[in-house]
């Protein structure tokens, strides 16, 4: 006797329907045998899904002759135990010692061998398709139930053991269904307030501007005159996520396996930053069954690459697509997957290999030409997609001596922020972005309307400086946000001429 019931495999940040399929053969010598193009882990799941049984009271498989698992559609691969479950399942339907109707119903888990439902990953991806599909039911494991109840109008059976899931199904003993909490707000980390940071005014002024406009910074200084202190500070005066910002974090980070425990949303804007050292894999996302890379993790959120010219050339130019389009494609020979990447990168790199190059109290042990290639290893076209590039310099014993008041706090800052992140979502509110460093070509022509003194003074530095195309519209996003900053509706000189000092020069 054969039954059917359903599942679901998560490709890239997608989920797809899975229709597991058992067929039981009384007669003959004991095989089980599981097709579908199922990797090691889904292969493992054949002791798993019979201890468990065996352990939760039924008769197991290696009592009930020939059994066939196949996961279709067969030429999709399947390479995660979330089959465990809907597999039991199948199979005591198969072998008639569990009756229901499996229509719009979708279960996933993975067993232990005592029976217990474990946690998977992808919970919030999988939760989305069934809705989508017209699933009114789905049997997840206990500890993902609350990232399941995100997604309103879906029926969320929260299962801690398989014998308790079989109790349900008879309608022996329900279990009641989950529904989605209110979560409470986190509280604001106080450790790295911009408070804080002592002198650096043009530094700090920089992140102001990044953080209403969602712009690039590069800061460049010796060592410890507090550039990590200072991309620390950067969240803080971010605008909180909205619900819809959350749910698109929460499902990167639930299909990474980066979602705490006891967490079902994703309340703080992400800080990710990755070691120098850090392969292009690891940053950008893939591998054998690709996941997603920091720069994915950091979506709606801060990438610090600290030591930035560190880094590996060929790696840090793997960022020049999800620095302009905010989403990053990985190809493989069995296909492409695109995963987000609208990201803030914060970068910091000392100005020389000893760190004090233009240091006026430390002599530059580096050599003009060493010092040149050292900056030479970040490639040009990678500097010229950050909007602000920001001298940090050593800090003086007066400002780090003062015992005077602090200085401005994150929380007016971001109240700052939040003004020109609002006016910016008016302007924007037929588009499909959301800040001025999001927008495209067309757009900067229609928002960035310059006067004769403006114009002039842009066409001059455009000359000087021999900025790029992208070097000139992205001096135009700047300006466009640092006007939405003052209130003000028109692009004036002065705001064309702070935009420009943060440009790159050799």
């Amino acid at each position: 006797m054969s039954a059917k019931v359903y599942s679901a495999a998560t490709l890239g940040l997608e989920s797809v329907l899975v229709e597991v399929e058992v067929d039981v053969l009384p007669q003959g010598l004991h095989a089980f045998t599981l097709v579908g193009l199922p990797d090691t882990a889904i292969k493992e799941s054949r002791d798993r899904v019979s201890s468990a049984l065996k352990n939760s009271g039924f008769k197991p498989p290696h009592q009930s002759g020939r059994i066939t698992v196949n996961l279709a559609p067969a030429d999709l691969p399947k390479n995660t135990p979330i089959y465990d479950l809907p597999m039991a399942i199948a199979f005591l339907l198969a072998t008639e010692q569990l009756t229901f109707s499996f229509e719009k119903k979708l279960f996933v888990g993975e067993l232990a061998l005592d029976g217990l439902v474990r946690r998977i990953q992808g919970m919030l991806p999988i939760a989305l398709f069934a809705k989508e599909y017209g699933f009114e039911e789905v049997y997840v494991p206990r500890e993902n139930a609350r990232e399941a109840t995100l997604v309103s109008g879906l029926r969320v059976i929260p299962v801690g053991t398989l014998f308790e899931l079989t109790l349900h199904l008879r309608g022996d003993t329900l279990i009641a269904p989950a529904f989605f909490n209110e979560v409470e707000k986190r509280e604001e980390d106080t450790e790295s307030d911009m408070a804080h940071v002592r002198g650096q005014e043009q530094a700090k002024r920089a992140l102001e501007i990044a953080a209403a406009g969602g712009h690039n910074v590069l800061f460049v200084g010796p060592p410890g005159s507090g550039k990590t202190l200072l991309a620390k500070t950067l969240p803080t005066i971010l605008p909180h996520l909205d619900f819809e910002e959350s749910l698109e974090v929460t499902k990167i980070f639930s299909v990474a396996g980066k979602l705490d425990r006891g967490d079902a949303l994703v309340l703080k804007r992400p800080f990710r930053s990755p070691h120098h050292t850090a392969s292009a894999v690891s940053l950008v996302g893939g591998g054998t069954y690709p996941r997603p890379g920091e720069i994915s993790l950091a979506h709606r959120g801060v990438l610090f690459l600290d030591e930035f010219a560190e880094f590996s050339r060929a790696v840090l130019d793997n960022l020049r697509q999800p620095l302009e389009d905010g989403e990053i494609t990985v190809a493989r020979a069995k296909g492409s997957l695109r995963f987000p990447a609208r990201f803030m990168l914060v970068a910091a790199m000392n100005p020389c290999p000893c760190g004090y190059a233009g240091d006026p109290e430390r002599v530059c042990a580096c050599t003009p030409a060493l010092a040149n290639k050292y900056r030479l290893k970040v490639s040009g076209p990678i500097m010229d997609r950050i909007d602000l590039h920001v001298e940090v310099p050593r800090l003086k014993i007066e400002k780090l001596d003062e015992s005077g008041a602090p200085g401005e706090r994150s929380l007016d800052i971001r109240a700052r922020v939040e003004r020109a992140r609002t006016k910016q979502k008016e302007r924007f509110v037929q588009k499909s972005f959301r800040t001025n460093a999001e927008m495209t070509s067309q757009t900067v022509r229609e928002v960035c309307v310059l006067n004769e003194e403006s114009r002039t003074l842009l066409r001059q530095a455009v000359s000087r400086l021999k900025l790029s195309a992208r070097g000139y519209m992205r001096v135009l996003k700047v300006a466009r946000t640092i006007a939405d900053l003052e209130g003000a509706e028109e692009l004036t000189a002065g705001h064309i001429a702070e935009a420009l000092q943060y440009r790159f020069q050799e």
